[in-house]
Order: structure tokens, then sequence, then C-alpha cells
């Protein structure tokens, strides 16, 4: 049902699409000056992003959405009406978009079926609610150009915005199969951000166009590019901020003290547990760091644990050695959340915080089955853990983990293919 539905919202697109540049290509150019400056503007924002594999939901481009947009909602260029129609707007977004995605493909970064996909289905949403209206003159008659125009530019964006988080969702979950909820969730927070940049973008590239003409659509795409430009760099900082941490964990590895990749391993396996149970993309980016430093406590130990296996030492001694964990996190800077995670990790679920608690299962699954000293089959790793559903593991946590292995999935450290 996953894999169908992505083959749907594709071949809906595709055939949108194909019947939108078979129209222009036979009946020609509308309006070649808004075709060009606007899809250059596409182009060009596609042509300036970075892949953006954090949440589904996030504009990878948001010069190009706000170009797309501007040219589904013109209806006028310097005071004279526009004749280029929903099919002429969709071929000229999709070809503009296709050759801005083309050099990304080119080098291997990341799937354009699904971000094309999304970006002509989008658009052709926000040109079949507003092109038909426009030309007709029935637009002008019920609203006029004053602020009402406004208002209802606002309500169509706001739909178009829910349009694409629906579509981008739908296909993070064909890819991932992470729960849709989680994933809806998410990109809809997230056109709070810069999604909303793009639609206001879009929105005054249009009525600025209406007023003074196609020249006001490079003059208003400045200060998105700038945003774009500097969100690519807070991009790349966390990127090396994840890296850091992802470091800094393979230190018990380097010394010793931890199998290799156990920490990595945990990490993936906690994320995959924490999307099946519906966290939020903060609480994942929480956890995975918590999960990747969880065993950083032993780099204090003048004995080290076998195997690194504190699954298997006293309460007690877990404990103190999740204490030491926590304290050694607080000297990294990492936020305050995943050094509360790492120190209260060894405790009964009950005391924990919701993300300890599967910090806690994972590790001792991995141990588990990871151990040298008395390894043990996935099978009956899960058994002993759900012995252990009375005080030591929740029990919700470990049905999760039992769901996510029986699909063969391990997560993945670090964010999600880009959409």
């Amino acid at each position: 049902m996953k894999g169908a539905a992505a083959r749907a919202v594709r071949g809906a697109a595709g055939v949108l699409a194909a019947a939108a540049l078979a129209h222009t290509l036979w009946h020609g150019l509308a309006e070649p000056g808004a075709a060009l400056a606007l899809g250059t503007l596409v182009a060009v924002g596609e042509l300036a992003r970075r892949d953006r594999p954090d949440t589904p939901g996030r504009q990878a481009a948001p010069l190009g959405s706000a170009g797309a947009l501007a040219y589904a909602l013109l209806g006028q260029t310097a005071g004279q009406p526009t004749r280029h129609g929903v099919l002429e707007t969709v071929a000229v977004v999709a070809a503009a978009a296709l050759a801005g995605i083309v050099p990304h493909v080119a080098r291997g970064r990341g799937p354009a079926a699904d971000h094309l996909a999304r970006r002509v289905l989008t658009v052709a949403f926000a040109a079949a609610c507003f092109q038909p209206l426009h030309p007709s003159g029935r637009l002008a008659e019920r609203v006029g150009h004053g602020p009402y125009l406004v208002g209802l530019l606002l309500i169509l964006l706001g739909l178009t915005a829910l349009c694409d988080a629906l579509l981008a969702a739908a296909l993070a979950r064909a890819r991932t199969g992470w729960p849709y909820g989680p994933l809806l969730r998410d990109g809809l927070r997230d056109q709070l951000g810069i999604g909303t940049a793009a639609c206001a973008t879009g929105a005054a590239m249009a009525l600025g166009a209406a007023a003074a003409g196609l020249w006001a659509v490079p003059v208003l795409s400045v200060p998105l590019l700038l945003a774009q430009l500097s969100f690519h760099r807070i991009s790349e900082i966390r990127t090396t901020y994840r890296q850091t941490i992802t470091s800094l964990a393979r230190a018990t590895e380097v010394a010793g003290y931890t199998p290799p990749g156990h920490s990595r391993r945990v990490a993936a396996l906690s994320c995959a547990v924490g999307r099946e149970l519906g966290l939020s993309e903060r609480e994942l980016t929480v956890l995975e760091y918590a999960a990747l430093m969880h065993d950083i406590g032993q780099l204090s130990l003048v004995d080290p644990v076998p195997d690194g296996a504190t699954a298997e030492l006293p309460a007690a001694e877990a404990r103190r050695i999740a204490r030491l964990g926590g304290e050694v996190a607080r000297q990294t800077g990492v936020p305050a959340e995943v050094a509360v995670v790492v120190e209260r990790q060894a405790e009964p679920y009950r005391e924990q915080p919701a993300l300890a608690r599967i910090v806690r299962a994972v590790n001792a699954y991995d141990d588990l089955v990871g151990g040298s000293r008395h390894p043990v089959g996935p099978l009956a790793a899960l058994e002993q853990l759900r012995l252990g559903t009375g005080r030591e593991y929740q029990p919700e946590v470990v049905e999760c983990l039992a769901r996510v292995l029986a699909r063969g999935g391990r997560g993945r450290v670090g964010p999600v293919p880009p959409g």
C-alpha cells in the first residue's frame, strides 16, 4: 500500500507534466516573458539547493518554490492580464525544475523523482485554484484588487502548503516505512518556517509583478535567496556538529571499552524505534545524540567492563556509570536534554524520561546480541527484554523494537532521505 501510494503520486505528476508539456509545445507560450523570468527563477532555485534530508516536509529549494508559486498566482503583469493558464504554468515549472535538478542527479545527489512530483502537483493545485478565475474577471468582480485579494492569496497559499506537506509525508513514508502521522506533523511544523517565507515571497512576487512588471521578480527574490544561503550554512553547521558527536562517541571504541560500531548501532536502532513511536524531529535528534553518547561514562572507569556490556552489570554499578556519562556529556556542551537521557538510562523505566527508556532497551538488546561472553540470537534477546518489562524496560518500547526488527529495520543515524 505504501509503495502503491507513492507510485500513484509519481504517476499522476508524470501524466500531468507530460500533458502540460505536450499542450504547451502544440500551442506555444502565451506569455513568453513571464515564462522566461519565472522559469529561470525556478531553475536557479533548484541549482542553488542543497540536499535537505532532515525532514520530508522541509523546503530543499525555497527560491524555486517561491518562483513556482508566483507563476501560478500571476494574474497580471504591469496592469495587463496574463493568459498562460494552468497547463502552461505546469509545463514551464516542470521543465525549469527538471533543468535545475539534472546537475544534482548527475552528481548522484538525492532522488529527483519525488521532489519533482511534489513541485508539479503543488504548483498545479495552486494554478488550478487561481488561474481559471482571474482571466475570466470573476475574481476581480468578487474580491477586487485590494486587501481581499491578498487575503484570498494567503488562504490559497496555506492550502498549497498543506497539499505539499501531505504529498511529502506520503512519499517519505513510502521510502522509509515510518509512521505517516509524525511525518506529516513534522512537515506541517516545518512549513511554518522556511515554507512560510517561500509562500510569502511567491505572493509578493505575483503582486509586485502585477503592479510593476516582471522587473519586480528578481528584486523581490533577493531576500529569500540570501535566506536560503544562510539556511544552507546553518545546515552545514548542524552536520558538522553531528559528526563531532559521532566522533566523540567513538572514543569508547578506540579506547577498547566498547565493541566497534556499538554506539552507531544503538543510535540507528533507537531512531528507528523513536520513529515507530511517533517522536518529533527534535526528539529524534536528542535521542540520536544521547544514544551515540550513552557509553561515554565508561571512559571514567579504571577497569573496562567486559565487551562494554553495561546491561549485564549490577543495577547500582550501571547507574553510577550512567551518571558519570551525564557529567561527561555536559562537559561537551551538548543540549541539557541529551545529558539527562545519558545519566538516567540505567534507572527503572518508570523513573526515566521517555527517551532514556528507548536507549536503555536498545542498548540492552545490542549488548545481548553482540556480546562475546554470552551472545544470544535476536529472538532470545527480545525474550529477555520482555522478561524485564516488569521493572527494567518499558513494554511499549520493547514491542516497538520487536516490530522494527521484524521489518529488518535498524533505522539510520542522521537525517531522512531527501524528498
